[in-house]
């Protein structure tokens, strides 16, 4: 559940600074498939995978981390 959220988080940025999936996964040094399983929520993303996410997206960390559900 924890990874789908922060997936769909990164899909929305990345889409929102106007990256295909394979433009931002060569930016990132990773692979289209790797990207594709965190996006899809399949791969809990590391915490040195966040702060590149946010860094080549330009924003900080704390913006990509999912609202609390209440």
């Amino acid at each position: 559940m924890e990874a789908e959220r922060w997936g769909r988080r990164i899909r929305a940025f990345r889409k929102l600074k106007g990256f295909t999936q394979e433009e931002f996964a060569k930016e990132l040094g990773v692979s289209v498939s790797m990207l594709g399983e965190v996006e899809r929520g399949n791969r809990v993303p590391t915490t040195p995978f966040l702060k590149e996410v946010a860094e080549q997206l330009g924003i900080a960390m704390e913006e990509l981390k999912p609202p609390v559900n209440r």
